[in-house]
């Protein structure tokens, strides 16, 4: 029997280091500007012009290549069962932890992808939106658990990627508010079958909580996991809190006002204790486990860069 450990060539993935990848973009015009990679880019987040040419140019033209291949092979199939073509848009995911990245990677790749003729409409929808309301999560005694799996509507997650997978003309995302930290009644996110949704979230590669259930990412056509070293994410999730506490925090209408007039200290002693209590906890034992599960992984270093892409072997 082989030794698929010690043999490369058996592995499921292709590892590519980032100069290696990089080389892909050769060709490929820079589409950004510096104004816009500074609107698209999170607090604390360091992506440069040049890691956005090396890294995500190439990565949004491969999912547009694997978009526009599934869309004529959606159209092969309906031709061959002589039916009308109903093709539904391409669904991509992107994963990780709170503070790695992965929402300046969903803003930017549904920026990216647009700008290739073939997949010019591109819709982003995060799966906060699909969070409890903190009325329910109080009721349910889930508020210091909010991110874990179980503080999320799966049900109502898996019913809006049912309708868009199944060509429903129009999907309705519930709308969550980092200020108010909360949904917002009455307040959407509509979907109107784009070429492409990217749906970002922690969880979203989570395996069915039974075998006789479909999993939220059996909905997925192509997945993204965001990936560091966990003392990586610790150092970036307290810098966030810091830098959010002259920020968003300062707003006296944010949630988390409350922290905007705490010392250097003190905020970063409450910035360790959500970290240890919640948001590692979580990462160690839900979100880490999915990244196998993932099509394509960004590995980042110390300095928020990505240093290698590993993509699944078709």
């Amino acid at each position: 029997m082989p030794d698929v450990a010690s043999d490369p060539s058996l592995s499921l993935s292709r590892e590519i280091p980032r100069a290696e990848w990089a080389r892909l973009a050769a060709g490929l015009a820079q589409p950004l500007s510096e104004t816009e990679l500074v609107q698209l880019r999170g607090l604390g987040d360091r992506m440069d012009l040049t890691e956005v040419r090396e890294v995500y140019l190439p990565l949004s033209r491969l999912l547009s290549l694997y978009a526009s291949s599934t869309k004529r092979l959606g159209a092969a199939t309906s031709e061959f069962l002589q039916e009308e073509d109903a093709t539904t848009p391409f669904v991509i995911a992107i994963a990780g932890s709170v503070a790695v990245g992965k929402s300046t990677v969903a803003r930017l790749l549904r920026e990216l992808v647009s700008r290739w003729s073939d997949t010019p409409r591109v819709e982003l929808v995060t799966t906060d939106g699909f969070l409890y309301p903190n009325e329910e999560l109080e009721r349910r005694g889930l508020m210091d658990r909010k991110g874990f799996p179980e503080s999320y509507d799966r049900r109502a997650l898996l019913s809006f990627l049912t309708e868009v997978k199944s060509g429903a003309p129009e999907v309705r995302a519930p709308f969550y508010s980092h200020m108010r930290y909360d949904i917002v009644p009455d307040a959407h996110v509509v979907v109107r079958r784009p070429d492409i949704v990217i749906v970002e979230g922690l969880n979203v590669l989570q395996p069915p909580p039974s075998p006789n259930e479909v999993a939220v990412s059996d909905l997925f056509d192509f997945s993204v996991f965001v990936d560091a070293d966990v003392e990586h994410i610790r150092t970036w999730y307290v810098d966030r809190f810091l830098a959010l506490r002259q920020g968003a925090f300062s707003n006296p209408h944010s949630y988390f006002n409350v922290f905007a007039h705490l010392t250097d200290a003190e905020a970063e002693q409450a910035a360790l204790g959500y970290w240890n209590d919640i948001n590692m906890p979580n990462l160690v034992e839900n979100v880490m486990p999915t990244r196998h599960r993932a099509t394509l992984v960004l590995r980042k270093g110390a300095d928020h860069a990505v240093e290698s892409v590993s993509l699944r072997k078709l």
